[in-house]
């Protein structure tokens, strides 16, 4: 096998792209915010200003960053002052809080880069600008500024499974194949520009949300292509599924060309480079476009060998070679394209059973650690409480 690395870039046919297209998915957003001033106090009577008015971001469910940006198209967004003290009223009025709608599954960064909280429920609040405290003896009865500055929305998709695979691979057919989503689909790499979100529909009504994610190149933990802006969506992913073509994988002509087994590897590579906790994460593979010549031959080959991917590592160049392997619960063949029932079913149900085998573990090992807290506490009573 040939591991000699082929670092991709695919910013000439970004910049191709229409603009109306590239901006069709907006997973980053960066707005100043100002908390209010505080009001002013009263030194006569020991009046006291009103603290100045908060900013807020509040989870809430169908809200999209695009949404933020066209109800504050000036990225601009200040909290009102409090009120002054004066004779009549020795304590200043509060300024009204400001609160922002905010999509499940950002997180809320300074201009440091300092996390300032996290959304991914309905409901959920995060303090992005303090208002300032009002005029009181403390500070000379003068109201103070409240913070500001430039904060950043993160976007990460809160999705049962995450499609992962280099460019062209069949993700968008698959997605479109097994949920509600209608991907664009096209036979050349990077059809898929921004992440699209599917559902699937069980017969019991149970419900799992899948994203497609765009295609990964050599060089993506490095941000090489779409790089970090796309690899970060599958780290609240509950599942991972590795697609690839049983055919291997080449960008063009002057490309190396990748075997199904080499992408596999390379694949694991990058996912570890980038972030190497997504390698435990559950992952299953499937393995796309059998219907090509030698598809299920090469399929059958290949099923044996990446039950145990840390054996095959041993053969692979040290400098290509991932220190851990990904452990597949599931290895499935199909040809997405085809649309036949019986393996669009098994994917279905292979993405099923190992979601539910590892809720249930996680539910297990919780009971079991409080099984073990409870035990703990009983013992401060005395051994015989036990």
């Amino acid at each position: 096998m040939v591991f000699q690395t082929c670092i991709l870039c695919c910013n000439s046919i970004i910049k191709k792209t229409p603009k109306r297209t590239r901006r069709q998915f907006l997973d980053t957003l960066r707005i100043f915010v100002k908390g209010g001033s505080g009001g002013m106090g009263l030194p006569q009577y020991g009046g006291v200003g009103g603290n100045g008015g908060n900013i807020f971001a509040v989870g809430k469910e169908g809200i999209t960053l695009k949404e933020i940006v066209a109800r504050n198209v000036t990225k601009r967004i200040t909290a009102k002052n409090g009120g002054n003290a004066h004779s009549k009223c020795i304590l200043g009025s509060p300024g009204p809080d400001v609160v922002i709608d905010a999509p499940l599954g950002i997180t809320i960064l300074n201009e440091s880069g300092k996390k300032l909280g996290e959304i991914d429920k309905e409901g959920e609040k995060v303090l992005i600008a303090r208002g300032g405290v009002g005029g009181c003896k403390d500070n000379g009865f003068c109201g103070m500024k409240g913070e500001s500055g430039n904060v950043t929305f993160d976007l990460k998709l809160i999705a049962d499974v995450g499609l992962v695979g280099f460019p062209n691979a069949g993700k968008s057919t698959l997605l479109s194949a097994i949920s509600n989503a209608t991907p664009k689909i096209a036979p050349y790499p990077f059809t898929t520009l921004h992440p699209q979100l599917g559902t699937i529909l069980y017969p019991d009504q149970r419900v799992i949300t899948i994203a497609d994610l765009p295609g990964l190149v050599e060089g993506a933990h490095v941000n090489v292509g779409l790089g970090h802006r796309f690899l970060k969506h599958i780290e609240r992913t509950s599942l991972l599924a590795l697609v690839v073509d049983v055919g291997g994988f080449r960008l063009g002509q002057k490309y190396k060309s990748r075997t199904c087994l080499e992408t596999i590897i390379l694949l694991n590579k990058e996912l570890e480079l980038y972030r190497e906790e997504l390698l435990g994460i559950p992952s299953i593979l499937i393995v796309n476009k059998l219907d090509k010549k030698r598809g299920t031959e090469i399929f059958k080959e290949l099923e044996p060998i990446v039950e145990d991917l840390q054996v095959v590592f041993e053969e692979v160049p040290e400098e290509f070679r991932p220190y851990r392997a990904l452990s597949f619960k599931r290895v499935i063949g199909i040809s997405a394209k085809k649309k036949n029932v019986e393996e669009l079913d098994n994917v279905k149900n292979a993405i099923r059973e190992v979601l539910d085998a590892d809720i249930e573990a996680a539910a297990a090992e919780k009971e079991i650690k409080l099984i073990k807290e409870m035990e703990s506490k009983l013992r401060e009573y005395g051994p015989n409480m036990i």
